[in-house]
This record gives C-alpha cells, sequence and structure tokens, in this order.
C-alpha cells in the first residue's frame, strides 16, 4: 500500500510546510481554474471544484482569489492564458518511475524546465507511456484524528472502500483511505456523515510496486529530483515508485 513508503512519508511531511508557501497558492489556483473549466463552475454540482475550493481554503487562499479563479475557469474573467493539463513521464536514479502532472499555459516551457531537472539529478525525462503503467490512479480521502482500527474496518466496508492505511508520524494522527475513481465522491460523503475529520480528498497515482532503495548515494539524487520538480510552478503532483530503507 502506498502509504508504507518512506518517501509517501517524507512527502506527506513536506506538503504541510509546502502548504505554507506561495508555490502551493498557484497550484491550488490553478486546480481550481481546470476544475471549474471541465464541469460546471458551481462547486455543488461540481466534485472536483469543491474538493480543489476546500483545498485552497485550508491552505489559506483568499476567498477574492478562489473567485476569480472560479471565474477564470468559467471564462468569465478577462485573462489571455490558457492552462491546459499535461502528464510527464520518466526514469530517476536505479530505475525509479516518475510520473509527474502539470499545468500549464506554456508547454515548451514546462517540458524543458521538467527534462532539466531530470538530467541535473541522474535521471531522464521518458516518452509518454513508458511508466504510466506501472500506476493506477484512486481516490484518497485523508482523514484526521486518533482512531480505532476495529471501527474504521467496519466504516470502510460499509462505504465500499477499497482499504485503509493508519498513519501515525510524529506530528501526525489519522489514515488515508482509498477507493476508485468514480466511487470517490459517494466515500468521502459517507465518511463526512459518520462524523470523520475528513482533512482532504483527492485523485492520486498509486504505484503498483516498489523499487527498494538502500544505497545512500541513490536515495540522495532520489530526494533530490523530487525536490527539484515539486518546486517547478506549473508542477501540481509528483509520485514516485522508491520506497527508502533505513
Amino acid at each position: 500500500m502506498a502509504g508504507h513508503s518512506k518517501w509517501a512519508n517524507i512527502k506527506r511531511q513536506k506538503a504541510r510546510v509546502d502548504a505554507k508557501k506561495g508555490k502551493t497558492f498557484t497550484q491550488l489556483s490553478r486546480a481550481i481554474i481546470v476544475a471549474a473549466r471541465n464541469g460546471i463552475p458551481d462547486p455543488d454540482g461540481n466534485f472536483q471544484l469543491r474538493t480543489a475550493i476546500e483545498k485552497a481554503k485550508s491552505a489559506g487562499i483568499p476567498n477574492e482569489n478562489i473567485e476569480r479563479a472560479i471565474a477564470k475557469g468559467a471564462g468569465t474573467y478577462n485573462d489571455d492564458s490558457i492552462l491546459e493539463e499535461i502528464r510527464y513521464e520518466g526514469y530517476g536514479i536505479g530505475g525509479v518511475a516518475v510520473l509527474i502532472e502539470a499545468l500549464t499555459d506554456n508547454r515548451n516551457r514546462t517540458a524543458a524546465d521538467i527534462r532539466a531537472a531530470f538530467s541535473k539529478n541522474g535521471g531522464n525525462l521518458g516518452e509518454t507511456g513508458c511508466v504510466s503503467w506501472m500506476f493506477e490512479q484512486k481516490g484518497v480521502i485523508v482523514i484526521e484524528g486518533e482512531l480505532e482500527e476495529d471501527n474504521l474496518l467496519e466504516v470502510c466496508l460499509n462505504a465500499d472502500a477499497q482499504s485503509y492505511e493508519i498513519i501515525n508520524d510524529e506530528d501526525y494522527q489519522g489514515a488515508e483511505i482509498f477507493t476508485s475513481v468514480e466511487t470517490l465522491e459517494q466515500v468521502n460523503s459517507f465518511f463526512q456523515n459518520q462524523g470523520f475529520n475528513v482533512k482532504e480528498t483527492e485523485l492520486r497515482w498509486i504505484p503498483n510496486n516498489y523499487i527498494e532503495i538502500n544505497d545512500p548515494e541513490q536515495t540522495k539524487f532520489l530526494l533530490r529530483l523530487m525536490d527539484a520538480l515539486e518546486s517547478l510552478d506549473d508542477v501540481q503532483n509528483v509520485t514516485a515508485n522508491f520506497d527508502i530503507l533505513d
């Protein structure tokens, strides 16, 4: 399961820090624009948009910025830039598969930036489809708080969730619930109605298998690559299939 990866744990910790940074504001605003463009610009009838707005509010984005992003997606705001959703694929050192989701108004710039990040850190940008077959897209519901596993299992079964993972980091307690893409909204509503503290809901690419990394030099290059990719303004999400061993 995805959360058992030490890299996944590192990424969760980074996300809590990055939520306070300006780059996250850009990412979340762009996610709202795309969600409003792909569906109706009304969060009550657009689950993707509602989820993007909830994330933006949790990160402290002002309401006026959220409303402007919705207007851009709906085409009612005068803005010449057109955002395009693109998925990039490549390999890190040791044959690690890397999947990158980007939102960009200039695909040539984004591809060049991503290619540079790979080449500087022992990897290479590949062709479309070269690694995506190693991942499966799932719905993920993040809940916070101390949990009783027997109760969580029962709720997961009743909600038709696929699986779960309890998280006990030093500064965080909760769980991640995994669903199919199609049932994410339904399972999310079920958990909210049962009184769980749902912190985040998203679609995520989950590796089918992990490559175990126990070489300190390889670990250094892979973490540098992840940081370099995630620091790019056009990059929304980065997923890789490696696990760091103790």
